[in-house]
């Protein structure tokens, strides 16, 4: 008789667990570790782990740092994750700690080429806060940092990587349809307010593009496809709330991600 009681608990909580990972950026680091390995699988080079790690730990410091400094205007963009933020500040000091400690050792044992990809990288993403206003600017320097790391890594790492040119665009797409969507809901971003259906079409049409492209690639990068296809599934019902940018939106990276892997 208490089964729909017990029901309702256990989703509850499962929720809770599901928004302590978003808020908390292991989402967006999820999603960077699958893109990572996706994009070695694609470009032939088998991603090493360490790569996958350092991509992880490097999303969580970056992101983590720009949400524990920017409260002020994320109370305005996003008031649900701010407030989690907020509750749980020290839990996620030690995380970006943590993570920046586990990125640093594993950034050791990385080459030149490599160290010096992911220089820029972090230094870029720490003056994310100062950046971040200039919403078409914005779209494209995290899309080419997000790049840099998930596929500029495996390449770096891997000599023998090939058609890297067909993975950038593949992953690409998806990622600049992801931050051009993400800009539609922040206040902070407010030129892209302006022309927010046509941004909402151009989002759309890059994601169609990275299909047609994946699908005229070689055959070791047309799995890639479930990237820009599971983006374009979310924009064409996006909504401009903050929940469904940040599950729905940042998700469908992690999802398309996995579905490549599988493809």
């Amino acid at each position: 008789m208490d089964r729909g009681p017990r029901l309702w608990h256990l989703r509850a909580v499962l929720l809770r667990c599901i928004e302590a990972c978003v808020y908390s950026s292991l989402w967006l680091a999820a999603a960077a570790a699958a893109l990572t390995a996706a994009a070695g699988q694609a470009l032939a080079a088998c991603a090493e782990p360490r790569c996958m790690w350092i991509a992880a730990c490097g999303t969580l410091v970056v992101y983590n740092v720009d949400r524990l400094r920017d409260m002020t205007r994320d109370r305005v963009t996003a008031p649900e994750r701010t407030a989690f933020v907020e509750a749980w500040r020290s839990g996620l000091v030690a995380l970006s700690a943590l993570a920046a400690l586990v990125a640093g050792v594993l950034a050791l044992g990385l080459d030149t080429r490599a160290a010096l990809l992911l220089a820029p990288i972090l230094a870029l993403g720490l003056l994310h806060r100062r950046l971040k206003h200039a919403a078409y600017l914005k779209s494209m320097y995290v899309t080419g940092a997000w790049l840099a790391v998930v596929v500029g890594l495996p390449w770096s790492t891997a000599p023998q990587a090939s058609q890297p040119g067909w993975v950038l665009a593949c992953v690409g797409s998806a990622i600049l349809a992801n931050a051009i969507a993400s800009n539609l809901r922040d206040a902070e971003a407010g030129a892209a307010r302006i022309g927010a259906t046509r941004a909402l079409a151009i989002a759309r049409s890059v994601a169609v593009l990275g299909i047609a492209t994946a699908l005229l690639a070689p055959p070791e990068a047309r799995g890639l496809a479930a990237l820009p296809g599971a983006m374009l599934v979310v924009l064409l019902r996006f909504r401009p709330t903050e929940r469904y940018g940040l599950f729905q939106v940042d998700g469908a990276l992690l999802v398309g991600a996995l579905l490549a892997l599988v493809l």
